[in-house]
Parts: structure tokens; C-alpha cells; sequence
């Protein structure tokens, strides 16, 4: 039996309950502790801040291309290049996903790594052209620490070019530096949100990872013990008031708040297993169930939901779709739960170490 990476199991009835609830019990083995999204062969991944305020974007980069899907579930989405994606579409693999802040505005920031990789030659062959192939989702940060710096072709080159194959930063960077959670009561009962990422490699090989930026309307909840992590704050601000409990009780967010809005959860699930355009557009919608498990709630009006699908086909998987698209959801909750406990706190916004002193 295997324990995926950071997943503590609890009590025999916590854990029944978590497999009921869909969860994939694994076991991580050395060499993926700690590499996140990095740990798939082929994939690399760059962060860029913004000085000007807190927001930044982040690029998975497949320089040498990997068939991709997409599943959007909120009802906020903003995207680019999705229609690209359906797998009744030609163009196969994609050169690179982004994850930006900034709103609408974030989405320039693919133009950057569009250029990036064209000056390395990377992309689609069109006769004497090559074409990166380059889709991207963004979140709504505009706002959040003051200031109009948003994410723009200059924040996309710049991930691009720092982009390795090295364990990568979580918490406050990226996509996630501007980002919040638990806005059911608007922004002032709010907590600082982020990027996370996870990964697990089995003992035959197979490798399946996220990368998730989270800035959800909802709580962030612990698949595992039911508890949550980091949300809506308690009007004396030192607790949390349980989304779960202000939905029942019919609580809605003050007069004129608009942060119930400013939300999005986007993020990357990639595997070396060998799948097919239609399949890894599969794992990408099994793997919201993650999502849902770990966010409260999730998939909203006000929320644009969207996980990226990417495969390298470096092995040669025998499992089946069902176990990698299973692990995937596994992996996006622990992604979620690794965003939160990692970010920084910003005046008004703190961090799940400011609550509880102890980071998670």
C-alpha cells in the first residue's frame, strides 16, 4: 500500500472515509519527495513576482512537447487557447501552460513565453514557421496590495527563462503571490492563498503531479481529517468560521462586497504516462474531483476552476486511466494543501502560520 507525499492518515474510521470520499491511498518513493510538478520527465517550471504589488505568473514548460487537455469547471473562467485543446481539435501537444495573476490582463503574459520559445525554435512546424503551442487560465488578484502592476509578456519571458527542472517554490510567488481564500464574508475576513505543487512517482515508474494556484472564494479543507486548513476568518479574526457552517446558516457576504468575484483556482496535472489527447483530457476531469475535496466549495458562479491536463509519454503505463486519473485528483488536494500552508501573510490577508503559529 502507498501514502502519497505529506498525507498524514488518520484514525482507521478518518481513513475509511477518506477512501469512500474517492481518495487513492499511495506511496511516494525517494526520488519524487519533494520535485512537485518537476518530477514528470520533461517538464520544467518558472515563477515570476511582480515588484510593483503582489502578483506574478508561472510557466510549466514541455520544450519538447506534450499532448494536452483541459477541463473547466467554475463559471468564471479566464483562458486562452482551450478550443485548442478539445481532443477533436488537430493540433496534438502543447509547448508550455501559464498560470497568471492579473485577471484578463494576465493572459499577455503567454505572449512573452510565446516569444520565448520561439526564439529557441520550439513549437508547432507550419511549413517554415514554428508556432508555440501556449494556453493559459488567470486569476483575479487586481487589487491586492495596491498599486496597477499586473502580469504582462514581460512577467511570462522572464518565468520562462528561469524555468528548470528543480523542486519549485510554493506559497507567495507566481501565480499565487497575490492570491486569497475564504472570501464568503469579503475580503476582510480573508487569508492569503498561493501556489502549491505535489508529485508522486510509483515503483513501477509511473509519475503523477499538479502544480494548483489557489485563490478560492471557499475554505481550503484537509481531505484527511475534515479540518479546515485556511478560509473565512471568525469576526474576531482569529479563527475560522467554516464556509460549510455560514452556507447552512444562510450567511452571504456584507452589502457591497464585491470579493466574492475576485476568485480561481488554475493549475496543471502532468504524468509520464503515455495517453492520448481524449485521455489526459479524462485525468484532468477526474482530477477536479481533488479540487472539490479540498476547496469549499468549489467549481462556484464566481470561481473560473481549470486544470490542465499534460503527458509526456515517457512510460509506458499499465495501470490503467482510472489509477492515474485517481492519483491526479490526489495530488491536486495536496497541491492545495501545500499552497496554503506555504504563503506569506499580507497586511489584512495572513497566512495560515500568522493563525496558528505553527505553518500548517
Amino acid at each position: 500500500m502507498y501514502v502519497a507525499r505529506g498525507v498524514v492518515l488518520a484514525a482507521a474510521g478518518a481513513f475509511g472515509g477518506f477512501l469512500a470520499a474517492g481518495g487513492c491511498v499511495a506511496q511516494e518513493t525517494s526520488d519524487s519527495a519533494g520535485d512537485g510538478i518537476t518530477a514528470v520527465d520533461g517538464l520544467t517550471l518558472g515563477h515570476f513576482t511582480l515588484e510593483e504589488r503582489p502578483t506574478g505568473c508561472t510557466v510549466v514548460l514541455a520544450e519538447d512537447g506534450a499532448v494536452a487537455g483541459v477541463d473547466v469547471r467554475g463559471g468564471a473562467p479566464g483562458t486562452r487557447e482551450i478550443a485548442l485543446l478539445d481532443p477533436v481539435n488537430s493540433v496534438q501537444e502543447a509547448h508550455a501552460i501559464v498560470l497568471s495573476g492579473g485577471s484578463a490582463f494576465g493572459l499577455d503574459a503567454a505572449s512573452g513565453v510565446v516569444r520565448y520559445l520561439e526564439e529557441r525554435g520550439i513549437g508547432y512546424r507550419a511549413g517554415d514557421h514554428v508556432v508555440p503551442i501556449v494556453a493559459g487560465a488567470i486569476l483575479f488578484d487586481l487589487g491586492i496590495g495596491g498599486g496597477s502592476g499586473r502580469p504582462g509578456p514581460e512577467c511570462g519571458y522572464e518565468a520562462a527563462r528561469a524555468a528548470s527542472a528543480a523542486p519549485p517554490d510554493e506559497g507567495s510567488v507566481g501565480a499565487g503571490a497575490g492570491a486569497t481564500v475564504g472570501k464568503l464574508r469579503g475580503r476582510g475576513r480573508a487569508m492569503k492563498g498561493g501556489i502549491g505543487t505535489a508529485s508522486i512517482t510509483l515503483e513501477d515508474g509511473l509519475t503523477v503531479a499538479a502544480v494548483v494556484a489557489v485563490n478560492a472564494v471557499g475554505d481550503v479543507i484537509d481531505p484527511a481529517t475534515g479540518e479546515v486548513v485556511a478560509g473565512v476568518r471568525t469576526e474576531d479574526g482569529t479563527g475560522f468560521a467554516d464556509a460549510r457552517v455560514l452556507l447552512r446558516e444562510g450567511e452571504v457576504r456584507p452589502p457591497g462586497d464585491d470579493a466574492s468575484v475576485e476568485n480561481t483556482t488554475i493549475g496543471v496535472v502532468a504524468t509520464n504516462a503515455t495517453l492520448t489527447k481524449a485521455e489526459i483530457t479524462k485525468v484532468a476531469q477526474m482530477a477536479h474531483d481533488g479540487l472539490a475535496r479540498a476547496v469549499y466549495p468549489a467549481h462556484t458562479p464566481s470561481d473560473g476552476d481549470t486544470l490542465f491536463g499534460l503527458t509526456t509519454g515517457r512510460h509506458r503505463d499499465e495501470g490503467g486511466l482510472s489509477r492515474i486519473g485517481t492519483l491526479a485528483a490526489d495530488m491536486v488536494a495536496e497541491a492545495i494543501l501545500r499552497a496554503v500552508r506555504a504563503a506569506t501573510g499580507l497586511p489584512g490577508l495572513p497566512s495560515v502560520s500568522d493563525l496558528t503559529g505553527t505553518g500548517g
